[in-house]
């Protein structure tokens, strides 16, 4: 006999009101929901600003929102690129620019921009100067150390344009990104490319003195690109559009966190790469989000948005040392469908 059948008429109608309840909680009707699982690649390895995802990771943000994350380090910066592409990961951090180029030459890649991480880009020539090098004129008749599979190696061109540097004077060597700091400081490189996050508070690290780095940020020499951005996988998106938006919220949820309070937001990176000294990825960290993550443009459109206008300006000086075969509009390489709605993406 169920709870209903045991209701005799004329009783009041707070045992139907009981009887409902009683229903509704059995243990049938509560099944907890299973996380959704979703796989995101890092640009490359664990370090300071890996704390805007990890923190949201250990205080549990992805899993209020029903998400079952996983992070995952990188080779190289293609790497992101071609696990969102064949579909081994769901999301990923991507240099923008590396995206443009790689759709342009795989037109039916699966892969849509979704959100701007780093509003200023990271590239940078930092040199020292002890070795002569004090403006990006000076590094011709210079070694510059140039590691090719960088995503920095790539606008060395453009740069070079926007400062009228004759490259043709400049000796690009071609080295492994990891020897060009020990190179660098050792004397063995007048200056190198790469983030400048990662470049100049690493030469500190290892003695250099403050005043003997030259830090040339490509973006203060009327560079417009992006730079790093957070892309998904085609077939994801469509099937799994709840899921992406969620990872968003949280994850604009866990920027809040980790500016507010740097010191404590690295811990998870820590967690992670024992060899990483706490006061080092603080100030990295510190760096990125000073020098890339908040800037005029975030603050007044939210984080993760893009200005269509700035992007077509990217495009454009982006065909200044590649030739398209077809060149995208900017409509075409940002998808802000979904992005949290501006009053949740505020700074403040």
């Amino acid at each position: 006999m169920s709870v209903l059948d045991q209701i005799r008429p004329g009783r009041s109608s707070c045992l139907l009101a009981v009887a409902l309840a009683l229903i509704a909680a059995s243990p049938a009707s509560a099944q907890p929901t299973e996380p959704t699982p979703l796989r995101f690649s890092l640009d490359g390895r664990i370090e300071g600003p890996s704390a805007l995802f990890l923190l949201p990771l250990d205080r549990g943000y992805y899993k209020s929102e029903s998400l079952g994350v996983t992070f995952d380090e990188a080779a190289t910066p293609l790497e992101p690129i071609t696990r969102v592409a064949s579909g081994s990961h769901d999301m990923a951090l991507v240099d923008i620019n590396a995206v443009i180029r790689y759709r342009d030459q795989n037109p039916t890649a699966p892969i849509r921009v979704v959100f701007m991480v780093y509003n200023r880009p990271p590239f940078a020539v930092i040199g020292r100067k002890s070795r002569g090098i004090s403006d990006p004129k000076s590094l011709e008749g210079k070694r510059l150390g140039a590691p090719p599979a960088t995503s920095t190696f790539h606008q060395w061109p453009l740069f070079a344009r926007l400062t009228e540097i004759d490259a043709g004077k400049v000796t690009l060597e071609n080295i492994a990104a990891p020897v060009r700091v020990p190179m660098l400081a050792a004397g063995q490189l007048d200056a190198t490319l790469g983030y400048a996050f990662g470049l100049y508070v690493d030469l500190k690290d290892r003695g250099v003195p403050v005043g003997d780095i030259m830090q040339m940020q490509m973006a203060d020499y009327n560079m417009r690109l992006y730079g790093a951005a957070i892309v998904v996988n085609a077939k994801f998106a469509t099937e799994q559009p709840d899921a992406v938006r969620k990872f968003l919220r949280a994850t604009v949820r866990g920027f809040r966190e980790t500016i507010r309070n740097p010191t404590t937001a690295v811990e998870p990176v820590l967690r992670r790469n024992e060899l990483a000294k706490k006061d080092v990825e603080v100030e990295r960290l510190r760096m990125a989000i000073r020098e890339n993550v908040i800037t005029p443009e975030v603050k007044a459109n939210g984080f993760g948005a893009v200005d269509p206008a700035r992007l077509e300006e990217t495009i454009n000086q982006i065909a200044m040392g590649y030739t398209f075969k077809t060149r995208p509009k900017a409509e075409s390489v940002f998808d802000p469908s979904f992005l949290p709605p501006l009053a949740e993406r505020r700074t403040n």
